[in-house]
């Protein structure tokens, strides 16, 4: 399997990891076949949508010629993910293509027999979708973004990029094993690095500001750690304008919050999976 690492400072990304690859051969089937597609974001971003339609084009899948995908994006409201799941899995489709942890965890639960291909899920042996990366089982396979030991990186490059910052606000989703593992990884490398982690649970935009808020309240040299969810990326922009007014330096996980005014990301190219 080809591998691949991207590291980038001030608007780059990285790619430490990733799993198994999923492949096959496209050919004219005698019916046309159905792809169900579950997204933690929008259906026109800023997830990799184009980069997978223009694959499948490549290896000759043309939606609405020999393939149909059926779209289902939940636009940052997690609780639609069990009915968006449920929905895809009653149209029957051949295998169902989903991105982020709490989506494949709606699948899981959603059906046990048609095939699912995941993305940008971290940690999934720990999270409990697949028994080992080598030997993943059942009907669930994919390509992992993160590990847990991820949350130390993120705040070592923190602490080499702003060498001020005493202080780290860690946003993180609760109800996630990975985020929760991912938050515990960085408040343990933290006094190495002379930070003072404050971990904050957060499940949609109200709590991003109140979280926000209170950690910048106090004494500044704070800085700010974005751990990768489909909340904190749909409201990425929100937290880069808070971080911003707050003169927070903020360390998220993909390319286009660096590009969107975040001080850096590091983390794996969402085109590339």
């Amino acid at each position: 399997m080809r591998r691949r690492e991207f590291i980038s400072l001030l608007g780059g990304a990285a790619a430490p990891s990733l799993l198994w690859p999923l492949a096959a051969r496209a050919q004219r089937p005698e019916r046309m076949r159905r792809i169900g597609v579950l997204l933690g974001t929008t259906a026109s971003g800023p997830e990799p949508v184009p980069a997978f339609v223009q694959r499948l084009r490549q290896l000759g899948w043309t939606d609405g010629g020999n393939v149909r995908l059926e779209y289902r994006a939940i636009a940052g409201n997690i609780d639609r993910f069990r009915t968006y799941a449920a929905e895809l899995v009653s149209q029957a489709p051949d295998v169902i293509l989903v991105q982020s942890n709490p989506g494949l965890a709606a699948l899981q639960e959603a059906t046990r027999s048609v095939p699912i291909v995941f993305v940008q899920v971290a940690d999934p042996v720990a999270s409990g979708f697949v028994a080992s990366l080598a030997r993943p089982g059942r009907n669930i396979t994919g390509f992992t973004n993160f590990e847990p030991s991820m949350g130390s990186k993120w705040l070592e490059l923190l602490k080499e990029t702003s060498p001020r910052v005493t202080r780290g606000l860690v946003l993180m989703h609760p109800e996630t094993a990975a985020n929760v593992s991912m938050s515990r990884a960085a408040d343990a490398a933290a006094p190495a690095v002379g930070i003072k982690v404050t971990v904050a649970g957060v499940r949609d935009a109200a709590e991003i500001e109140r979280a926000i808020a209170a950690f910048a309240a106090e004494p500044n040299d704070g800085g700010l750690i974005a751990i990768p969810h489909t909340v904190t990326v749909v409201n990425h922009r929100r937290i880069i304008d808070l971080a911003t007014r707050n003169l927070l330096p903020t360390v998220f996980a993909f390319r286009y919050s660096a590009a969107a005014g975040a001080l850096m990301s590091y983390g794996v190219d969402a085109d590339d999976l």
